[in-house]
């Protein structure tokens, strides 16, 4: 007898409509999966031959082919042994109703018959219930992850043997209550308040303009200056998920295997730190099932590279396409998916090797050679991109056995939100949020300056042999400090400050 179950699969971040057909004929024992399966699927006949005896049915004597259609596209995963196990026992006639037609079926199966959670799963939820699907079988661990989803009836099994107790009977089981989010900044763990920084002052302001206009900082300054402690003080001021943010990067997270399944969603930005030795896969996206890197985990986020420098030149260059595209796409030879990757880069890095160069307190011991080889690690283009340059020395004894109370993140925060309810009416027609994902065109409509100011842009164009991206971003950047202050029009001040976060490329690469 002939089976038809319902399934899905991921291509990156969407899922796409899997036909798992189970044909049970005559011959020697023997379980056939075809359809371009992974070895994960291949193993699968063992694990639904175990699970289906030891749930108490008996699995058929007999040759058993499963397809997994379309039969050009590979699959990948251990989500199928669910199907395959109704569809074994649907074709055996142990399982009389064929309410199963009725839903879309996903989870893996241990050799006792119970079921463990997915990866992946609210992507295909999302994309099963944007394709017509409402009813989904799914194992009881991504019950969380379901619950955020309106409009489908995702109904929670722990074993085999509910899984046909509810196809026959309708059993007990009743579908995941919906649940409406709730973003959640408080459950976040962060290390440092930018109360606990004492002293850096400037710092501090170019990183309430950065969070304000999502721009991208740099950080240039010796050992203990603070620059890892600021660094994670950014996602303290940063905006509050909105929904469809957190079902994005909740998406990329359970793709990636990394979600909470407690919480079943992402409640608050992540923050992404991947150590200098990793690898341009790990930090972009790919390997054989072409997973999600660390650009796309940081979506919406922060990724901090800490001792820029270190990190591989290779591994900085693939950074050029997502910082500019806000998407990073990963080709393979089986598939070529894309991922989103809308991410606030912040770097830091010593002056030199010493880590001295510049300082007031200790002497530096490198060559000028030895700096500028240290400096040109990283690329012109990808310092184009970066559109705040800080430079930081050591707090002052004083300063860091201060009792005067340092500013609060959420008096920080207060501004920020401020400055993009700003920009959030400015580009309300518009597919942007902020100011730095302006193009030339919007800016020449929202960034004119004054005669003054443009003779002031004349004069650092020619001075510190800027690009044009770079200039670009110097008047975005103004753009976001005028809107930190409630001005309509950039001003002569905010194109100066703005030069001032540029005045790096003077010191360190010309």
């Amino acid at each position: 007898m002939l089976a038809k179950v319902n399934s899905f699969a991921l291509s990156g971040l969407d899922g796409y409509k899997v036909d798992i057909e189970i044909d049970i004929n005559a011959g020697l024992p023997k379980v056939e999966i075809i359809g371009l399966p992974d070895t994960a699927i291949k193993e699968s006949s063992e694990r639904v031959t175990s699970a289906v005896k030891n749930s108490g049915y008996h699995f058929p004597i007999k040759r058993v082919i499963v397809n997994l259609a379309p039969a050009d596209t590979k699959k990948e995963g251990s989500l199928f042994d669910l199907p395959i196990a109704i569809g074994v026992l649907a074709a055996s006639e142990q399982l009389f109703s064929r309410s199963y037609k009725d839903y879309v079926i996903l989870g893996e199966l241990s050799l006792d018959g119970k079921l463990r959670p997915i990866d992946g799963l609210i992507a295909i939820l999302i994309s099963g219930m944007q394709q017509g699907y409402k009813k989904f079988i799914i194992p009881r661990d991504n019950a969380a992850e379901a619950s955020f989803i309106k409009g489908i009836e995702a109904y929670c099994v722990g074993t085999l043997k509910e899984a046909c107790e509810l196809l026959e009977e309708g059993g007990n089981v009743a579908p995941v209550p919906y649940r409406e989010f709730e973003s959640s900044p408080a459950e976040a763990v962060f290390d440092v308040d930018f109360a606990d920084v004492k002293g850096q002052v400037a710092a501090k302001r170019a990183l309430e303009i950065a969070v304000a206009g999502g721009h991208n900082v740099l950080m240039i300054g010796p050992p203990g200056a603070g620059k890892s402690m600021l660094a994670k003080c950014v996602v303290s001021i940063m905006p509050d998920l909105t929904f469809d943010e957190a079902i994005e990067v909740t998406k990329i997270h359970s793709v990636a295997g990394i979600l909470d399944e407690k919480k079943g969603i992402v409640t608050s930005r992540p923050f992404r730190t991947p150590h200098h030795s990793t690898t341009v896969p790990a930090l972009v996206g790919g390997g054989t099932k072409s997973k999600p890197g660390e650009v796309s985990l940081a979506n919406h986020g922060v990724l901090f590279l800490d001792e820029v420098p270190e990190y591989s030149r290779h591994a900085l260059e693939t950074l050029r396409q997502p910082l500019e595209d806000g998407f990073v796409t990963v080709s393979r030879v089986q598939q070529t998916v894309r991922y989103p990757s809308h991410f606030m880069l912040i770097g830091s890095m010593n002056p030199c090797p010493c880590g001295n160069f510049g300082s007031k307190k200790h002497i530096c011991t490198c060559t000028p050679q030895s700096i500028r080889k240290y400096i040109n690690k990283i690329s012109g283009p990808l310092l184009d991109r970066i559109d705040i340059q800080i430079e930081l020395d050591a707090v002052e004894f004083n300063e860091l056995r201060s009792r005067a109370e340092e500013e609060k993140s959420a008096d920080i925060k207060a501004r920020v939100m401020k400055a993009r309810a700003v920009q959030s009416a400015r580009y309300d027609s518009l597919p942007i949020f902020t100011n730095a994902e302006m193009n030339n065109r919007l800016i020449k409509e929202y960034c004119e300056i004054p005669a003054e100011a443009e003779s002031l842009m004349e004069s650092a164009f020619k001075k510190l042999s800027l690009s044009a991206r770079a200039s670009f971003r110097i008047l975005r950047v103004a753009r976001t400090i005028a809107d930190l202050e409630g001005k309509d029009k950039i001003e002569t001040a905010h194109v100066a400050e703005a030069i001032q976060y540029r005045s790096l490329d003077r010191k360190y690469w010309n």
